[in-house]
C-alpha cells in the first residue's frame, strides 16, 4: 500500500493525539472525590448507651478574621526578617495568646490551587496551574459554601481570584487584579482602605483579606529586595490594627474572636513560586485568640502541619460540617481548651469524614491501617463515653480519654496520608498503552524520512504480509491476555480498563499491526542496504564524520535522559555538557582543516565534498551574500577578505570554539538553575543586591551598547536609528523602575512603573518589525528578490532582539550579548568556512537554543518563570499581551536561535538535491543500526 505524505501524516497525528491524551489521563491522577450524597452527621459512638449529642457542635468563636498574605514565606514571620520588620507579630507568636505552626503546601504552589486547598482541604492538581489564569467557579464542597449555607455573613477584600471562585458568596467584596505584578502599593491600599469601616461594624461573621503586594515585590525584585522590609512592616501594622479591634469588641458574655494569619505559598530566592522547594511550600500559620493560654516564650521548633488542615480546623471552629472532599486533619491545639468530651467529638467527626472518603475511593479500604485504627479508636471512644455518662470521675476516665485522643490522632494521620497517596497514584497501565502507541508512530514517521527526502514523498506501507502473519496474531493474543489480567486483578481502577472491550481490542490490534509494519519496513531497508553495498563503496557513501555522530548521539541521548526525573530536574547539565563537547569537536575539525588537509591532498571537509581552497573562496563570496546589506556592510566584507584578515584567519578560526567555551562558562556563573544547586549564590544574585546597583548599571549600559554594535550591521539606516533610540529607552525604563541609575541620578529618587519609557521602546520595536515585514511582503509579492527577503528577515530578527532586551532583567542582558556574539562567531568563522549542511546547522541551532534557555536562569520548575516580564509597559492586566510577553521572555533563547536559523538559511544557497540519495541511504543505515 502506498500512502501519500499528507494522508499518512494526518493519520499519524490523529493517532498520536489520542495516544497522548490516554497517557495524560494516566499521568494526571483522578482526584479523590466524595459521592454527591448529603452530609451525614454521625452520633457519638456510645457503647450500649444512647448519646444526646446527635448534631454538630456549636461554634467556638463568634468572629473569624483570615489575613492571607500572598507569598508569605515562613522566615518572613518566624525568622530574622520577622523579628526586624514584624515586631508585633513576633511578640504575639513568642509571648501572646496564640498557636503558631509551619504549614506545608503541595505543588503547584500558585495562588488558585492554594486557595482551593485552604477552603476545601483537598489537594489540587497541576491542571490548576492553567486554570489559575482564569479561575472558574468552585463547585465542590468547601468552607465558604458551608458558611454561606449556615447563614454566616462573609466579607472579602483582595485578590479577585476569590470572587471568581466563590461568586455570590460574599455580602460585600472588593476584588483587585492579581496578575498586574508591577503594582505593589495600590493593590494593598485598596484592601486596607476598607478596614477602618468594617472593623467598627457588627454585621459580619467572617472577614477575609488577601494582600498581594508582597508577592508582586518578590516577582519584581526577589525576597532580598529593600522593598520587602517596608512591606512586612505595613502588614505588621495592619495585623496589629485588626487584633486590637477584635479585642476591644470582646466581653465575658460573648464568644471570643479568632484571627488567622497564613500564606498561600512562599517564594524562591529568585522571587518566583510554583515548585516544591522548602522556600515555596513552607508558610506561617498563626491562630490568635484571647481564649488561648498565654505563652512564656517559644524555643522549641514549630510543629509542621499540612495546609489542608486549616479547612477542617476552621469548620469545627465555626460549627460547620467538614467539607466532604477534605483530606485535612484537625489541628488539636486550637480546641485543646475545650472539655475532653468535646475534643473527642471533634476528632470523631473528622475521622468519620476521612474514613467515609476513603471508603468511596479505595476498593480495599478495610485493609487500610488508618481505617482499622479509626475503628479501634471509635470503639474505645464508646467505652469512654459509657463511663462518662455513668458519672465516673476517677483517674481511669482521664487516662482512657488521653488514650482515645492519641488513637484518634494516629488514625487521622494515617487516613490523611492514605488519601494523599491516592491522589498522587498514577494510572501506569493507561500510561504504558499510550506510550507504546506514541513510540510506534514516532518510529514509523522516522522510517518515512528517507522517502520524504525523495521527490515522490510517498511511503510504501506493507500491510498485507504483516496483517496476515503469525506474529501479528500472537501479538494480539498476548496483549489481550495482559489486558484481561491487569483489569481483573488490579485493586485500583484503570481508565483504560473502563473503556469498552471493543475499543480495547481495537487498540490491541493497532499496537500489534504497527509493530509488524515497522518490522517489515526494517527488513525491506536491510535488503536494500545489502544490495547497495554490493555495488561498491562509492554507491554507499557512508562517510560519517565525528560531528555527525556527536549530533546524532547527543540528540538521541538527551531524549533518553528525559525518562529519568533526576535528569529532567537537572536538564541544564545535559545541555551544558553537549555544548562543551560540540565546541571541542568543532575545534578538532578546524585543526584538521588547517593542518591535516594542508599536509595531504585528501579533501577532508565535514561534508566530504569541499576542500581547503573551496572553503577559503566561499568565505569571501558568501559572506557578502549572507548579509546582502547596504554599502557600509559590503565595505566590511571587503575588509574581511583583505590580505590582513587572511593572514590571521587561521588563528582566529582556531580560537573561535574556545572563545565560545569561555562565553558559556561565564554564562553558567551568571544564573544557578535546576534543583540541587539552585540555592547556591551566583553572579546574578550579587548584581541584583542593593549594594551593587552601580555595577549593575555599568554592566547594563555596556551590554546595551554591545547589542547595538552586534545587531546594527544587519539593519537599514532607519532601523539603526530606531534600534539606538530603543536601547536608550530600555535603560531609561530600568532607571525609572529603580533597577539601574544614571550617573547624575540620586539613588533615593522616586520609583515609577516606567510605563511611558517602556511604551516608547515598543514603538521602535513595532517600527523595526514593520520594516522587516514590509520587505518580506515585497520580496514575495512584487520583486521576488532573495536579497530583499533576507534583509527583511534580519530586520525582524533585530526587532525581536530589541524586544528581548526590554523584557530581560538588567542582570540578564549579558545573556543576550553572549548569544549574539556566539551567533556571529559561528556564522563567520565556522559554518561558512567549514561548509556544514543544513541538517548539521539546524541541530547546532537547536542545541544552543536549549542551552540559552537555561543560561537565562530558567528550569523545568514553574517557579523560575518571570511573570513580571508580562507587565512591562502595561498599567493594567490585559490577558493576551501579558501571556505573549511572558512567553517571549521565558523562551527568548530558543526563539532567537530559531529565528536566526531561518535568517541564516535564507541567506545561504545550500543544495539538498545533490545529496538527496545519499541522505536517504544514511537514514536507512542509521535506522537499521538503531
Amino acid at each position: 500500500m502506498r500512502a501519500r505524505g499528507s494522508l499518512g501524516v494526518t493519520c499519524c497525528v490523529l493517532l498520536q493525539a489520542a495516544a497522548v491524551a490516554l497517557f495524560l489521563r494516566g499521568f494526571f491522577p483522578a482526584p479523590v472525590r466524595s459521592l454527591n450524597r448529603p452530609a451525614e452527621i454521625p452520633v457519638e459512638p456510645n457503647a450500649g448507651g444512647i448519646s444526646n449529642w446527635t448534631s454538630l457542635p456549636p461554634p467556638l468563636f463568634r468572629r473569624v478574621v483570615i489575613v492571607l498574605i500572598d507569598a508569605l514565606r515562613e522566615d518572613f514571620v518566624f525568622g530574622p526578617k520577622g523579628k526586624e520588620f514584624m515586631p508585633y507579630m513576633t511578640h504575639i507568636v513568642g509571648k501572646g495568646t496564640s498557636h503558631s505552626f509551619v504549614a506545608k503546601a503541595t505543588a503547584p504552589t500558585v495562588t488558585m490551587p492554594r486557595i482551593k486547598a485552604l477552603t476545601t482541604g483537598s489537594i489540587p492538581g497541576f491542571i490548576d496551574v492553567i486554570m489559575n489564569l482564569n479561575s472558574p467557579a468552585l463547585l465542590e464542597d468547601n468552607l465558604i459554601w458551608q458558611a454561606k449555607t449556615a447563614g454566616k455573613r462573609i466579607i472579602f477584600y483582595g485578590d479577585d481570584t476569590w470572587v471568581r471562585l466563590f461568586p455570590k458568596h460574599f455580602v460585600e467584596y472588593d476584588g483587585t487584579t492579581s496578575f498586574f505584578v508591577s503594582d505593589f502599593t495600590e493593590v494593598d491600599n485598596n484592601v486596607t482602605r476598607h478596614l477602618n469601616n468594617v472593623l467598627k461594624r457588627e454585621d459580619w461573621d467572617i472577614l477575609i483579606v488577601h494582600y498581594l503586594g508582597l508577592d508582586h515585590i518578590g516577582h519584581l525584585t526577589g525576597p532580598n529586595s529593600p522593598l520587602i522590609g517596608p512591606k512586612l512592616s505595613e502588614m505588621d501594622h495592619i495585623l496589629k490594627k485588626i487584633h486590637t479591634s477584635l479585642l476591644s469588641k470582646e466581653s465575658d458574655n460573648v464568644l471570643p474572636s479568632l484571627l488567622v494569619l497564613c500564606g498561600d505559598h512562599g517564594m524562591t530566592e529568585a522571587g518566583g513560586h510554583g515548585g516544591s522547594s522548602d522556600d515555596e511550600v513552607h508558610t506561617p500559620l498563626v491562630f490568635v485568640s484571647s481564649v488561648f493560654d498565654k505563652k512564656e516564650g517559644y524555643d522549641k521548633p514549630l510543629e509542621l502541619v499540612q495546609q489542608t488542615d486549616l479547612a477542617p480546623t476552621l469548620a469545627v471552629s465555626l460549627g460547620l460540617p467538614i467539607s466532604r472532599n477534605s483530606l485535612g486533619k484537625l489541628i488539636l491545639p486550637v480546641v485543646e481548651g475545650r472539655t475532653m468530651r468535646e475534643q473527642l467529638r471533634f476528632l470523631h467527626l473528622n475521622g468519620f469524614q476521612l474514613s467515609r472518603l476513603l471508603k468511596e475511593n479505595m476498593p480495599a479500604y478495610e485493609k487500610d491501617i488508618g481505617f482499622q485504627q479509626f475503628k479501634t479508636a471509635e470503639k474505645s471512644h464508646g467505652n469512654w463515653l459509657k463511663l462518662y455518662l455513668d458519672g465516673n470521675t476517677s483517674e481511669v476516665l482521664t487516662n482512657l480519654g488521653k488514650k482515645v485522643l492519641k488513637q484518634y490522632l494516629d488514625a487521622l494521620k494515617m487516613l490523611s496520608s492514605s488519601l494523599s497517596k491516592q491522589v498522587a497514584q498514577y494510572d501506569l497501565y493507561s500510561m504504558m498503552v499510550g506510550t507504546a502507541i506514541i513510540v510506534e508512530i514516532l518510529f514509523l514517521l522516522l522510517l518515512s524520512i528517507p522517502k520524504g527526502l525523495g521527490s515522490s514523498a510517498e511511503l510504501e506501507v506493507p500491510l498485507s504480509s504483516p496483517l496476515f502473519s503469525l506474529l501479528f496474531y500472537l501479538m494480539c493474543l498476548l496483549l489481550s491476555a495482559i489486558h484481561v489480567i491487569v483489569c481483573t486483578s488490579t485493586e485500583n481502577s484503570c481508565y483504560f480498563c473502563t473503556l469498552s472491550w471493543l475499543i480495547a481490542i481495537g487498540v490491541m490490534i493497532l499496537i500489534s499491526g504497527l509493530f509488524c509494519v515497522i518490522l517489515s519496513l526494517l527488513g525491506k531497508m536491510c535488503a536494500n542496504s545489502k544490495s547497495l553495498k554490493k555495488q561498491g563503496p562509492l554507491a554507499s557513501g557512508s562517510d560519517w564524520s565525528e560531528l555527525d555522530v556527536l549530533l546524532l548521539v547527543g540528540t538521541v541521548g538527551h531524549v533518553l535522559t528525559l525518562g529519568s526525573s533526576s535528569f529532567v530536574e537537572e536538564e541544564h547539565q545535559t545541555w551544558y555538557f553537549l555544548i562543551n563537547t560540540l565546541c571541542l569537536a568543532l575545534s578538532q575539525q578546524i585543526c584538521r582543516k588547517y593542518f591535516l588537509v594542508k599536509n595531504s591532498d585528501v579533501e577532508l571537509s565535514p561534508s566530504g565534498s569541499k576542500g581547503y581552497e573551496d572553503a577559503n573562496e566561499s568565505f569571501s563570496s558568501k559572506d557578502s551574500d549572507i548579509y546582502s546589506m547596504p554599502e557600509s556592510d559590503s565595505k566590511i566584507n571587503k575588509l574581511n577578505t583583505s590580505g590582513l584578515f587572511k593572514h590571521y584567519e587561521k588563528w582566529i578560526t582556531m580560537a573561535s570554539p574556545w572563545v565560545i567555551l569561555i562565553c558559556c562558562r561565564l554564562l553558567r556563573s551568571l544564573n544557578q538553575t535546576g534543583v540541587q544547586w539552585a540555592h547556591r549564590p551566583d553572579f546574578g544574585h550579587w548584581l541584583t543586591s542593593s549594594e551593587q546597583k552601580a555595577a549593575l548599571s555599568l554592566l547594563s549600559a555596556v551590554s546595551l551598547g554591545m547589542i547595538f554594535v552586534l545587531v546594527q550591521r544587519r539593519c537599514s539606516l532607519v532601523s539603526k536609528i530606531a534600534l539606538a533610540l530603543g536601547l536608550l529607552g530600555i535603560y531609561c525604563y530600568r532607571s525609572a523602575i529603580g533597577n539601574v541609575v544614571f550617573p547624575w541620578q540620586q539613588d533615593s529618587q522616586g520609583i515609577s512603573k516606567g510605563i511611558i519609557e517602556a511604551r516608547f521602546v515598543y514603538i521602535f520595536v513595532l517600527g523595526i518589525l514593520f520594516t522587516g515585514t514590509k520587505d518580506l511582503l515585497k520580496s514575495q509579492v512584487f520583486t521576488m528578490d532573495s536579497n530583499t527577503k533576507s534583509r527583511g528577515l534580519w530586520e525582524v530578527y533585530s526587532g525581536l532582539v530589541l524586544l528581548t532586551a526590554l523584557l530581560f532583567r538588567p542582570h540578564n542582558l549579558p545573556v543576550l550579548v553572549f548569544c549574539l556574539i556566539i551567533q556571529t562567531i559561528m556564522m563567520t568563522f565556522i559554518w561558512n568556512l567549514l561548509k556544514y549542511d543544513a541538517a548539521q546547522i539546524t541541530i547546532m541551532h537547536y542545541w544552543f537554543g536549549q542551552a540559552f534557555f537555561y543560561f537565562q536562569g530558567n528550569s523545568n520548575n514553574i517557579a523560575t518563570v518571570d511573570i513580571s516580564a508580562g507587565f512591562v509597559g502595561l498599567d493594567d492586566y490585559i490577558e493576551i499581551p501579558a501571556i505573549l510577553l511572558t512567553t517571549v521572555a521565558t523562551y527568548a533563547g530558543p526563539l532567537l536561535w530559531a529565528i536566526h536559523l531561518i535568517c541564516y538559511l535564507s541567506s545561504e544557497t545550500i543544495s539538498l538535491t545533490q545529496t538527496g540519495s545519499k541522505k536517504q541511504y544514511i537514514f536507512e543505515n542509521l535506522l537499521i543500526g538503531l
